[in-house]
């Protein structure tokens, strides 16, 4: 197994493909990159700018540069010695009609070969739902679609469809007699009985009656072949015969004014395997399993065997080839068994290097059991951000936050509104689905029977509120200690919630922790694991969308601390608890990503390290509030007979400015448009004055109209005046948190995942601002300079990058020298023990420090934090002035000299190490065992 020394992720996407990745791997070699780190290549929705819409699994996506171009950039990164880590999707595909194995589904129903790839209810417990897929993509009902023309019957070489607008439906084979044998009499006059166009298209029209189905599939596809080649040359052949289908499609097509014209249309919709809806059907009345909440991706049955093999055959192959040394797995909680497809995955690929896309609560821990080498860094992302957050402050934060806003604010409150919220409106259908599922199993069992439906939902939606975690590993090997833990906690909670229902709950409980009757026969057996898994597979969407996706845009009392798999709650976390972190992660998973950035991040990690800094500074933020207030009073609008944006949205508005703000004057122009967008999106997710299904367009231009008055002409705005000084301050101590976080990234235990682009500074906000083009140009420019310019003066470069932080070049040469430090000391960073050091002195609580041992050779990080109290603005946390008597006690056995593998300089210290000394050229340090630090000198000075 080739494990990564340092990953950089690539958003590939029609405009970025392979070739422009070529341009760019002699850089990130350069840059100490191990793996490049790529987002999903097979081939998705046509125009897709993250991947994640597969519509052909088996295939390199061609608008990035198909196979040719994707052995060209390989070639390229094989030669400069650079791995490829693939993200693959297996939970879902689009739901588009340029999938086409859904399409074959559509077609076919239960005769598609593919019947059984989708994660599809057949038999659906509502009957216009049997034998159907749900379709839910209209803008208005279906009746309302069909009569305004807005449903198109159509017809090209691949067959007959029903179109709405860009959407293609297929019709089934058997369904075109009626729209072939539609006034057939005009067409026998017009040809006469002996025609041999006439007679052919009896022949076409005699197969259709007799199509095969069922044990005869392959004979069905060939008929349906046949017919639909005959079909299409007739078309082309027979101008009589074209203009004949031709007029009759215009009649299914009906004539708006006239309802009783679209009878036709809606008779032949009625007989399709496909069931078009108003796109808010899907909410309630689904009966195929989404990603999310998201309609058009459609869910696969991965844990079939045959799914996996024919969905995994491609990108098995590359890992066979070895062109892909590792697997991040996209997603794995909404896979029916993650556990087995794991196990599937490593069986196929037992020396590719395999990390999941995991959201870890806090103290929640990864599932031993799984054949991997850890998560994706979400865990890292908090636990790292959660130590530049000034703990002490937290009570003074929710005093502010809510004399803001005027009122009190509980943040388990709003997620379990939230959850219930998400429930209702968005997951109805879902939780109906389980619920009819649950009916179905208690109707067997006397102690069950006279359960309805109304009590077991009832009791289903409590305990999917309740859920604290993603969600379960339960299958049929058992339930682990935690898993049973959890279940404890969330049926303890909904018996106390709703204790009308306890006999409901008590029956699930069973389900929950497999207490299995010993009398079920194994077909009851197996239903009742089957409720489980179902159930699992539904916590996590909760999850995502009820907290994820809504309370971290609600929930806005300190927004650096609102990031995917955190709780809000937690303001900051000790260093003692990051440090147990760390040794725990040393011990069980040391390869797992560390992640800052990421393209589902709410915010980069540069904007998170800006918004931390006002942790350090309460007073201060709160006064600044209160005046930013007063100016921008006249700039709102009343709506509703409130004024926007609402105390909650200005709140999170003035964070976001801080955060993102640019460094350079030419970027504002769009840094307002952005945040316009920005502002779109997040009061969207927050669903709490306008959202995505319902937008209130009302609000959202008061509040887009109010950030444009509030920032537009930037040299007489009073608002700016009064911001500016006070965003340029926490920029300055940002920068200094974003120096150390980076420091910590690439030393703990695991590997730095670094985000394209995030070498310089990264102050993006959610996708699709995360998704910008990168400008590689100036990063290859300033790295080049700044390895010239280190190899000839270290010390004048170092002075040169203090002095413009502003340009990021501080981060992206720390970056550098780090990975430099990786390289040369792989050992220590890959197998090397987590150590927590000692600090004495009066500053002690301000670092962040920690050694990685081998029994040979030793290596400290030393990373400064919560410098508002230490050094002025402008200035850095450098010598005796600031550090005075702080300093580390080395690990026992160290030897007295080290060397810092950023700045080159020695350092003396056999039982002590003095920051005043360390930290006197850079803020940051990284100390080598000397004994191994002046072999490389000596190496370097041949």
């Amino acid at each position: 197994m080739q494990i990564p020394i340092a990953t950089y992720r690539i958003q590939f996407t029609p405009s970025f493909g392979f070739e422009q990745g070529k341009a760019i791997a002699s850089y990130l070699a350069e840059l100490g990159i191990s793996n490049l780190y790529a987002s999903p290549i097979l081939t998705a929705r046509k125009g897709s700018t993250h991947g994640y819409d597969t519509v052909n699994p088996n295939e390199i996506n061609p608008e990035l540069g198909g196979k040719e171009k994707f052995a060209e950039l390989i070639a390229e990164l094989k030669h400069l010695n650079i791995g490829w880590i693939q993200d693959i999707v297996p939970n879902h595909m689009a739901f588009d009609s340029q999938n086409h194995m859904l399409v074959d589904v559509l077609e076919n129903g239960s005769d598609s070969q593919y019947r059984d790839f989708f994660d599809i209810d057949w038999h659906h417990h509502y009957p216009e739902n049997q034998g159907k897929v749900l379709a839910p993509f209209l803008g208005k009902f279906c009746g309302d679609c069909l009569e305004s023309g807005e449903l198109q019957l159509q017809y090209e070489e691949n067959g007959l469809t029903i179109n709405y607008y860009s959407l293609k439906f297929p019709i089934r084979i058997e369904s075109y007699s009626q729209v072939l044998t539609y006034d057939l009499g005009r067409i026998r006059d017009k040809l006469g009985r002996d025609h041999p166009d006439f007679m052919k298209l009896l022949s076409v029209l005699y197969m259709l009656k007799y199509i095969p189905s069922g044990e005869e599939g392959r004979e069905r596809y060939d008929q349906i072949v046949i017919i639909k080649r005959m079909l299409w040359e007739l078309w082309n052949d027979s101008p009589e015969v074209k203009k004949f289908i031709q007029e009759n499609i215009r009649v299914f097509n009906g004539e708006p004014g006239k309802p009783e014209s679209f009878n036709h249309l809606e008779n032949l919709l009625n007989e399709q395997f496909f069931r078009l809806a108003y796109w808010k059907v899907g909410n309630e009345e689904l009966n195929y399993r989404r990603f999310f909440t998201v309609n058009d991706l459609i869910s696969l049955k991965i844990e079939d065997e045959k799914v996996f093999d024919t969905t995994h055959s491609c990108i098995l192959k590359l890992v066979q080839e070895g062109t892909i040394s590792g697997l991040r797995i996209d997603h794995i909680d909404g896979l029916y068994d993650p556990t087995q497809y794991l196990n599937r995955l490593r069986e196929h690929a037992p020396e590719v290097y395999l990390v999941v896309e995991k959201i870890l609560e806090p103290h929640e821990e990864l599932p031993i059991n799984w054949p991997i080498q850890g998560t994706t860094g979400y865990d890292f992302l908090n636990q790292v951000n959660g130590i530049f957050c000034q703990q002490s402050t937290a009570a003074e934060f929710d005093t502010i936050y809510q004399r803001f806003l005027g009122r009190k604010v509980s943040c388990e409150e709003l997620i379990d509104q939230n959850k219930r919220l998400i429930i209702s409106k968005h997951l109805a259908g879902d939780i109906d689905n389980l619920a009819h599922l649950l009916k179905q199993i208690s109707g067997r069992y006397r102690y069950a029977s006279d359960f309805t439906m109304y009590g077991l939902k009832a009791a289903l939606v409590e305990i999917l509120a309740l859920f604290p975690v993603y969600r379960t590993y339960i299958n049929s090997a058992g339930a682990s200690k935690a898993d049973r833990e959890y279940i404890q906690q969330v049926m303890t909670q909904a018996k106390k919630n709703i204790p009308n229902f306890l006999n409901e709950l008590s029956f699930i409980e069973k389900f929950l922790v497999l207490d299995i009757d010993e009398h079920l026969s194994p077909e009851d057996q197996e239903q009742w694991l089957h409720f489980l898994m179902r159930l699992q597979q539904f916590t996590g969407p909760l999850m995502a969308k009820g907290v994820e996706d809504t309370v971290l845009y609600v929930y806005n009392r300190l927004i650096s601390l609102n990031e995917v798999g955190s709780h809000p709650t937690h303001f900051g976390i000790s260093l003692e608890d990051f440090h147990l972190f760390n040794q725990q992660r040393s011990s069980q998973w040391p390869h797992a990503m560390n992640a800052t950035s990421t393209h589902d991040t709410k915010r980069g990690e540069d904007m998170r390290a800006r918004i931390n800094v006002l942790s350090e500074i309460p007073q201060e933020w709160e006064n600044h509030l209160k005046q930013w207030r007063e100016i921008n009073a006249p700039y709102k609008e009343t709506i509703d007979g409130q004024d926007v944006p609402t105390p909650n949205d200005e709140y999170f508005f003035y964070q976001s400015l801080i955060g993102a703000f640019p460094y350079n004057d030419e970027e504002y122009p769009s840094f307002v448009e952005r945040m316009q967008q920005y502002i779109i999106k997040a009061i969207r997710e927050a669903k709490v004055h306008t959202e995505w299904i319902k937008p209130d367009t009302a609000y959202e231009n008061a509040f887009t109209n109010f950030a444009d008055r509030v920032l537009k002409d930037p040299q007489k705005n009073p608002f700016l005046e009064a911001f500016r000084p006070f965003q340029r301050k926490i920029q300055h101590y940002g920068i200094l948190n974003s120096i150390s976080q980076t420091l910590v990234k690439a030393t703990v235990p695991g590997l730095p995942d670094f985000y394209q682009g995030s070498e310089l500074w990264d102050l993006s906000m959610v996708d699709p601002d995360n998704r910008r083009p990168v400008d590689f140009d100036i990063r290859k420019q300033y790295l080049q300079d700044i390895k010239t310019k280190a190899a000839q003066d270290i010390s004048g470069l170092i002075t040169e990058l203090l002095q413009t932080p502003e340009d990021g070049r501080i981060k992206l040469f720390l970056t550098y020298k780090l990975l430099q430090a990786r390289r040369e000391h792989l050992d220590v960073f890959q197998k090397g023990t987590y150590v927590k050091l000692s600090v004495a002195g009066s500053l002690k609580s301000h670092v962040v420090t920690f050694a990685r041992e081998l029994p040979d050779k030793r290596i400290i990080a030393i990373a400064p934090r919560f410098l508002t109290s230490l050094v002025k603005e402008g200035e850095y946390p450098l010598g005796e002035q600031v550090w005075h008597e702080t300093r580390i006690v080395p690990p026992p056995g160290s030897s007295d000299v080290w060397y810092d593998a950023i700045t080159g300089q020695k350092v003396q210290g056999e039982d002590t190490l003095w920051l005043r000394e360390i930290l006197q050229q850079f803020p940051v340090a990284l100390l080598v065992n000397q004994a191994e630090a002046a072999l490389q000198e000596t190496e370097g000075n041949k």
